[in-house]
């Protein structure tokens, strides 16, 4: 118990580092959130638990909510119902774990956001980046589980894609369908077994990652910051012993309050689950909007292969592009390694103008991600502007090809003239905007070194050796 209790508050690890350099704060602090959120996520897990019923078995509803009275439900739908609008809090802690479900996976992709742009996957550390990406996975297939199990409209128009990517699969599809769904669609072993897989293998697999996550930080230690970033405030440079416990209540506290008054799945208003229908208005959890968009922007091709029919429209964007996208983003250390030659350990972090062309090609990622995103919501879009559906399909087509390339050079442009300016200001000095005029009529700017880690000599202590203010001219 002490080892995971370690394992999900990794603010010891880093005092070993903070003794030879200002280690990374943020990284660890969106880590955190992440455990703190699966620690939430556990306990409303466990008292969920206590009232939810995996079942199948299907009978007239006979509650206290009216607009269900005498509707044929499943005992899993009913158990939900009956934990939202009988139980005392019960509607709170549903809610309180959706939401840490939502943060949790945010906390993640944050986290791996930050090891990209500044170097923080490279050796001895790639292992902490594999565990990250792996993480993001489990996350994400913990969420889609979890929304399957009250066997509402919604978890229904999941259970609907599942089937279809899954039937999509040249040759297996159709007998993993029948494997999975235990004969026809949607069957009654699809929500028990997701209720394992949800509450025992997935959990067991993400607590375990975090416990040697655990390891390989006290291993390896924190990466430092890059000279250029200590010269911000002190408290973006070291946070306080205390601020692992604060940062822990005060994510309990701001899950709760979005518990509270911001509403989400209401499964009384959805409806139980029937074949054939759909939810009007209902969306995919925010991760899974990347999904939701690449299916719509992807042309409806079917072809005959062999006398079978390959549906290329849901095979490329449900099953090749997010394994192409998963895949890229795992092997991209190795990637790098290899294009670069670069196999020395790293201690201290990058500053993303320093690589530019991996920060291009995280711009152009984020990019594609972003679009992917932006078309899951295309019809809400055609909406609130008064525009067609067909030519906002058709403009996110163009801009999912054309938008990462452009993110890549526009990135890689801004990384480089960055450097450049830095390059001029340590030959010439920085500029202060001070113009005097010498006794010749002519023109001059004042202009002020520039130190290690880029600090202007005016910010110097006074006292500190350094080289006396330049002047350059200016005309």
């Amino acid at each position: 118990m002490k080892r995971l209790l370690a394992a999900l508050s990794p603010a010891g690890p880093a005092r070993r580092w903070s003794r030879r350099a200002p280690a990374d704060p943020w990284s660890a602090l969106f880590g955190q959130i992440a455990a703190h959120a699966l620690v939430v996520l556990v306990v409303t897990g466990i008292l969920l638990a206590v009232f939810y019923r995996p079942d199948m078995a299907r009978s007239a509803y006979e509650g206290p909510y009216r607009p269900l009275k005498g509707v044929v439900v499943s005992e899993a739908y009913a158990s939900t119902v009956r934990l939202s609008l009988e139980v005392r809090g019960g509607l709170l802690l549903r809610q309180v774990h959706h939401w840490a479900t939502l943060i949790f996976v945010a906390a993640i992709c944050l986290k791996l956001v930050r090891m990209f742009f500044t170097g923080a996957f490279r050796r001895p550390r790639l292992p902490l980046w594999s565990i990250w990406v792996l993480l993001l996975v489990l996350g994400m297939a913990a969420g889609l589980t979890g929304t399957i199990l009250p066997d509402d409209m919604l978890s229904g128009g999941s259970l609907a894609l599942i089937q279809g990517v899954l039937q999509s699969i040249p040759l297996v599809g159709t007998r993993l369908t029948f494997w999975l769904f235990d004969g026809d669609f949607p069957g009654e072993a699809i929500v028990p077994r997701f209720y394992w897989l949800h509450t025992v293998v997935l959990p067991v697999a993400i607590i375990g990652l975090f416990v040697l996550r655990h390891r390989l930080v006290r291993r390896h230690g924190r990466p430092r910051l890059p000279a250029a970033a200590t010269r911000g405030p002190h408290w973006l440079r070291s946070l306080p012993v205390a601020a692992g416990p604060a940062l822990f209540f005060g994510t309990c506290g701001v899950l709760v309050l979005l518990g509270a008054f911001a509403q989400i799945n209401p499964v009384w208003l959805l409806g139980p689950y029937r074949p054939g229908e759909i939810t009007a208005g209902a969306v995919p959890d925010w991760y899974m909007g990347f999904l939701d968009g690449a299916v719509r922007l992807m042309p409806g091709w079917e072809f005959e292969v062999a006398g079978r029919t390959l549906t290329v429209a849901v095979l490329v964007p449900a099953l090749i592009i997010p394994g192409a996208f998963f895949t890229f983003l795992a092997a991209y250390p190795l990637i790098e390694r290899r294009l670069t030659g670069d196999r020395e350990p790293h201690h201290e972090l990058d500053r993303p103008r320093d690589a530019a062309t991996r920060t291009g090609v995280g711009a152009g990622a984020l990019a594609f991600y972003g679009l992917l995103w932006a078309a899951a919501a295309n019809d809400q879009i055609a909406v609130r502007f008064h525009l067609s559906v067909n030519d906002v399909t058709d403009f996110l087509r163009a801009a999912v090809l054309a938008g990462p390339v452009f993110a890549f050079v526009l990135t890689r442009w801004f990384c480089l003239g960055l450097l450049e300016r830095a390059s001029h200001e340590a030959a010439h000095g920085r500029e202060t905007g001070r113009i005097v005029r010498t006794p010749e009529g002519g023109y001059i700017e004042i202009t002020e070194p520039v130190r290690d880690g880029r600090r202007p000599a005016s910010l110097e202590p006074s006292g500190s050796s350094g080289t006396r203010p330049g002047i350059t001219p200016t005309g």
